[in-house]
């Protein structure tokens, strides 16, 4: 049975994985303003992350027999004034969106859900992923300090970068 708890709870989710879509879009047209192509392209495939994993806990409720509700979306807002600031957003942002999910296997622990807690591991996984990643790249950044040529190289090395679709759950 999927609670009308874990049904809101997943809903709120699905929001969030929707405005880290959104701000990491908001980024890449911030990097592409600044023809930092391949820092923009870094976020293009993090928007299409943040996409898929919307989509999947979208699916998933749907599976459980559960309403999908929608809300609105944030609007983003860019805080840092450069590169290393706006990473730090983002490591800033994937540590909360980290305690969101956290939260959410909190409420799938007290309902007893064992499907969604066995359904959330796969995002657990997922948020030590990319806050490990994003803090890669600050560190980089750090040592790259105000290196122009370095930055260029570093941004050369992210245009590879490409999205291959997850396999949640």
């Amino acid at each position: 049975m999927f609670s009308k708890k874990m049904e809101d709870a997943f809903n709120a989710q699905i929001n969030a994985e929707f405005y880290s879509e959104y701000l990491y879009l908001a980024m890449k047209a911030h990097f592409e303003e600044l023809h930092l192509t391949g820092i923009a392209n870094w976020f293009g495939v993090q928007v299409q992350e943040e996409h898929a994993h919307g989509l999947g806990m979208y699916d998933y409720v749907h599976e459980r027999g559960g309403k999908v509700t929608l809300g609105e979306i944030a609007k983003p807002e860019i805080k840092g004034k450069d590169t290393v600031a706006i990473f730090e957003q983002v490591l800033e942002h994937e540590q909360l969106v980290t305690s969101k999910i956290n939260a959410l296997v909190d409420v799938a622990e007290a309902e007893h859900d064992r499907a969604a807690l066995s359904f959330l591991d796969w995002y657990i996984k997922e948020q030590v992923e990319e806050e490990s990643n994003v803090r890669q790249l600050i560190a980089t950044l750090k040592l790259i300090g105000e290196d122009k040529k370095a930055l260029l190289m570093l941004d050369r090395e992210l245009a590879a970068r490409t999205y291959t679709a997850p396999v949640i759950g």
